[in-house]
């Protein structure tokens, strides 16, 4: 009687540490699929997340640093450029607007765009200059400047790799200019890179 009682007890004890290892198997399967970001039925997480680009809104402009706007302490760290030189509202609201628009040769909106369609719709969009043409073509038909002449909405033209000019960008302020690249899409760069200084061909002005 005692060795049936015995029996029964061992069966009973394996059937609790089944269950227990079940139960911790479970609890490791959770905590496994919680660690690759499941936080919520339905939503996950990823390592690999990559925050969206926060557009500034450009609305106004501040006269002072301490009334500046958010968009002009952008646009003076780009630049390197004291905050209250940031004023063309109209300028860096466009800039803001099409700002990481990937290139696309022969693109002319948001999905892409290439070079030369950035600069003519930024002339004539912001300075209601009368802008047209490939890069080449704009630099035939731009009065070329010197260095010191250079001033805000003045065109850049590069020779990269060739001849003749192959692209265009649109000078800012400050050695510094905006332009559809083919690697980044529409940025900033600066004219003393080493790149941008190699293949410069020189600025000019449509009038």
């Amino acid at each position: 009687m005692a060795r049936k009682e015995h029996l029964w007890l061992m069966i009973i004890m394996c059937g609790l540490m089944a269950s227990a290892c079940s139960s911790l198997k479970k609890t490791s399967n959770t905590a496994r699929s919680n660690s690759q970001g499941q936080f919520l039925e339905g939503f996950t997480t990823s390592t690999a997340f990559k925050a969206p680009t926060v557009k500034l809104k450009v609305t106004s402009t501040g006269t002072t640093v301490e009334s500046a706007q958010l968009w002009q302490f952008k646009y003076a760290q780009l630049l390197d450029v004291p905050v209250e030189k940031v004023t063309n509202m109209q300028l860096y609201g466009f800039i803001e607007d099409w700002y990481g628009t990937p290139y696309r040769l022969g693109g002319k909106n948001k999905d892409g765009i290439d070079c030369s369609a950035f600069s003519n719709t930024l002339l004539t969009t912001v300075f209601r200059a009368s802008s047209s043409g490939t890069s080449s073509q704009l630099y035939q038909k731009a009065k070329k400047l010197n260095d010191y002449q250079m001033r805000e909405g003045d065109l850049v033209f590069f020779k990269i790799n060739q001849n003749n000019v192959s692209h265009v960008g649109v000078y800012l302020t400050n050695d510094r200019f905006v332009h559809a690249s083919t690697s980044s899409g529409v940025m900033i760069s600066d004219l003393n890179e080493p790149y941008w200084k190699k293949y410069y061909a020189g600025g000019g002005r449509v009038e």
